[in-house]
């Protein structure tokens, strides 16, 4: 992320993803621990997102397979940061939505290998580009100057953000 030559929106867009990832599952962050909204919905302090998809654990999942096909539930899990269990909830959920497909390891039959569909390419693809705009759009009163400046300051403070201890 401390890349200078990096396109500043992309940074932005991985610190933005980054940072949201970065809490523990089910916190809240710190400023909604023992707060107000304390209690209420699961899906409190998210915001009016779709989560028909499932969330942020189903991108993670995408992306790692746009990434490298045939990969196996366990190293799903720990590739996404999620328990093998849950690994195995998405992929077969997602799997139901024809985002992904499961199929036994040609070269180990008692091994499964997830690859991911032309849907679950192109909902990936899709998102991704609205990410990136809504990200450019936020961006667009910013000068080449001032982009970069904020791209460095809010990288510095995810890595250090993540570092810390819940």
């Amino acid at each position: 992320m401390d890349s200078p030559r990096q396109d500043p929106i992309a940074q932005i867009e991985q610190a933005v993803i980054a940072l949201r990832h970065s809490r523990p599952r089910g916190s809240g962050g710190p400023w909604l621990r023992g707060g107000p909204h304390a209690g209420e919905h699961p899906l409190r302090g998210r915001g009016p997102h779709d989560r028909s998809m499932g969330g942020a654990a189903r991108f993670r999942l995408l992306a790692a397979l746009r990434e490298r096909d045939g990969l196996s539930v366990s190293e799903i899990a720990a590739l996404i940061g999620v328990d093998q269990p849950r690994a195995s909830r998405l992929v077969n959920d997602s799997a139901e939505r024809g985002l992904v497909t499961r199929r036994a390891d040609e070269r180990d039959a008692r091994r499964s290998v997830v690859e991911l569909t032309a849907l679950g390419r192109s909902i990936l693809s899709t998102t991704t580009e609205s990410r990136r705009t809504a990200v450019a759009d936020a961006m667009a009163g910013f000068s080449d100057e001032e982009a970069a400046t904020f791209a460095a300051l809010l990288g510095r403070f995810v890595e250090s953000w993540t570092r810390r201890e819940p």
